[in-house]
């Protein structure tokens, strides 16, 4: 998966300018039912040294995004994406990829990005492997092209 979003036009460029890549964190409850967390794997692969596995994290456990409709995925996640505050400044003024497998309507990652830029991070871009089909689950809370595959997100 992760030489496919390599492969991507925009993905190389992007993992070099970047100063870290954040893997989308599970709860400790998702984490062990599953026992790995796909996105760190991601990361892992596609830029070993840029990735900061515990920087970002997930104070809680929250139902699965999509199951839920557009407001409901909003509330959900309200609280949940923290930002580890012994390393939360050296985030200040980075350029952050965030990094999932796959992305529904873009509210995680929506939500994550808020709290990168309000910890101080210059530019955040979102990198998925696959959205699921548009219109599938309401609305999109981000910014989508309505297509399915590699979607490159930029949030401010």
């Amino acid at each position: 998966m992760a030489q496919l979003m390599r492969s991507t036009p925009w993905v190389a460029d992007a993992l070099w300018q970047a100063d870290c890549l954040l893997p989308m964190p599970l709860s400790r409850q998702r984490l062990a039912e599953r026992g790995f967390n796909q996105a760190l794997l991601l990361c892992q692969c596609l830029a070993p040294a840029k990735t900061q596995a515990h920087s970002l994290l997930k104070m809680r456990h929250t139902p699965a995004q999509s199951q839920l409709k557009r407001e409901e995925r909003l509330l959900n996640l309200k609280g949940a994406l923290v930002l580890d505050p012994l390393r939360a400044p050296a985030l200040r003024g980075k350029r952050v990829i965030l990094v999932d497998d796959v992305m529904t309507s873009g509210a995680t990652l929506n939500t994550a990005a808020l709290v990168l830029k309000q910890a101080g991070a210059a530019h955040v871009a979102g990198l998925v492997f696959a959205r699921t089909e548009a219109g599938a689950h309401d609305a999109p809370v981000a910014n989508s092209q309505h297509n399915t595959g590699y979607v490159p997100y930029h949030f401010g």
